[in-house]
C-alpha cells in the first residue's frame, strides 16, 4: 500500500467505534439518502441479474439491513480492519471482509449491483481510473452502481480535523460532472444524478448518482 492509503486505513480504524456510535441509524434520519437507496434496490430487483451486491467501503455496515429488507443479498468490504470488525460484532448476518476498492474480492461479471456510498471520496485523481474499472469489472451488464458523495468541485480537505484524535486523511469534494464522466469511461450509462443541501454538520452539499452497467452487446 502507499502512504495515502496507509494514512486512510489507520485513520478509519481510529474512527470506527465512533462511526458506529454515531452513524448507526444515520439512514433514518435522511429521507433523500433513502429514496436514492430505495431507487438502486428497485433497478437491481427490476434488472433480474440476481440480488448479489457489493457495499463497497462498507464501514461498520449500517447500510445493509436496508438492502437486505429490500430483497438484496449484500457482502460489505472495507479498508479498515476495524470497520470490518465491528461490521461483522453489529451485522453477524451478513459477510464482511477487509478489500481495497482497486481490488475487490469478487468475481468477475459476479454482482448485480455495488453500492459506494461516501467511498469513492478518498481517491485522489490519479486513483479513480482503476477503482472505477475495478468496479465495472465485478458488476454484470445490466447491473448497476449507486454512489454518493460530497459535492463540489474537486477540492481537497483533511478529514477528522475537529475530532482532536490525532488522525487526518484527504478528502476529496467530487464535481457531479466528474463523477458522470468517470462512471460512462468504466462503461456505465448515468441514469440518476441528484443532490441535496448540506444536513447540520456536513458542511457541503451531498450528491448522488445511479448508473447501470453498459452491457457488452450494445
Amino acid at each position: 500500500m502507499d502512504a495515502k492509503t496507509d494514512e486512510l486505513r489507520d485513520a478509519h480504524d481510529v474512527l470506527a467505534p465512533l462511526y458506529a456510535e454515531r452513524l448507526a441509524d444515520a439512514l433514518d434520519r435522511d429521507p433523500v439518502d433513502r429514496a436514492v437507496l430505495g431507487l438502486f434496490c428497485d433497478v437491481v430487483a427490476g434488472a433480474g441479474l440476481g440480488t448479489d451486491v457489493g457495499d463497497v467501503g462498507c464501514g461498520t455496515g449500517r447500510l445493509d439491513p436496508f438492502l437486505a429488507a429490500r430483497g438484496l443479498a449484500p457482502r460489505g468490504v472495507d479498508l479498515s480492519p476495524e470497520m470490518v470488525r465491528l461490521a461483522r460484532r453489529d451485522h453477524p448476518e451478513f459477510e464482511y471482509d477487509v478489500a481495497d476498492v482497486r481490488d475487490l474480492p469478487f468475481g468477475d461479471a459476479s454482482l448485480a449491483g455495488v453500492v459506494c456510498w461516501y467511498s469513492l471520496m478518498y481517491l485522489a485523481p490519479g486513483d479513480r481510473p482503476a477503482a472505477f474499472t475495478e468496479l465495472a469489472r465485478v458488476v454484470r451488464p445490466g447491473g448497476y452502481l449507486v454512489t454518493a458523495f460530497k459535492a463540489g468541485d474537486g477540492q481537497v480537505r483533511r478529514g477528522a480535523r475537529t475530532l482532536d484524535l490525532g488522525i487526518g486523511f484527504d478528502v476529496y469534494w467530487l464535481s457531479p460532472g466528474e463523477m458522470e464522466r468517470r462512471v460512462t469511461d468504466a462503461g456505465f450509462e448515468p441514469v440518476f444524478q441528484g443532490g441535496r443541501p448540506a444536513a447540520d454538520g456536513e458542511g457541503q452539499p451531498q450528491g448522488f448518482l445511479v448508473a447501470r452497467r453498459v452491457p457488452s452487446n450494445i
